[in-house]
């Protein structure tokens, strides 16, 4: 007799962290505990200026769906993200407001460059097109395209979420990252 509701088979989790299994119990390290907690829960703050803008409310809606990755949570508030998308072309006068935003985000805070005028200016080279976000703040990864299909940003974030799972929780206060901020500017 077959079942009158039909259940998905195919469902993968979440690989489990290296450590001692014992019958009831598991012991890992604290490091890769919060790693995979954090790696499954990114809020975005998507920060969107033009038409890579809209591949991501694209990326976001039904047909790619890219909630499904552990960022169902948009938030429009720096405060609450910890992952910032800077999408679309920034002009010289818009880079103050997106330092500002980047700064008010709390540690450990992650950026995404998408598509070719966030990562490079794209085709505007002018005086008043900033010429990359990496001249104002350090970004992780780089979402290519003009503007990047949603596939790409998708695949952009997956790359965030791997830097998450494998980022150990000292490298916020380690001596080269405070090097990183500091040519930033940033305290």
């Amino acid at each position: 007799m077959a079942r009158p509701v039909q259940y998905n088979e195919k469902v993968k989790s979440v690989a489990v962290p290296e450590g001692y299994s014992g019958e009831g119990f598991f012991a890992t390290t604290f490091d890769q505990v919060i790693g995979l907690a954090r790696k499954n829960s990114i809020w975005p703050l998507p920060f969107a200026t033009s038409c890579c803008g809209i591949e991501f409310m694209a990326t976001m809606a039904s047909t790619y769906d890219m909630s499904r990755f552990g960022s169902e949570r948009m938030a429009f508030t720096p405060r609450q993200c910890d992952l910032l998308m800077v999408m679309g072309t920034i002009s010289k006068k818009m880079a103050p407001v997106l330092r500002q935003v980047y700064l008010q985000m709390a540690e450990p805070r992650w950026v995404v460059a998408v598509g070719a005028c966030a990562s490079s200016g794209g085709v505007f080279d002018t005086y008043s097109v900033l010429q990359g976000i990496d001249q104002v703040i350090p970004v992780d990864v780089y979402v290519p395209g003009c503007p990047p299909r949603p596939e790409a940003i998708i695949d952009g974030f997956m790359r965030v979420q791997d830097l998450v799972g494998q980022e150990s929780l000292r490298r916020r206060h380690s001596d080269k990252y405070k090097e990183l901020l500091n040519s930033y500017g940033i305290q």
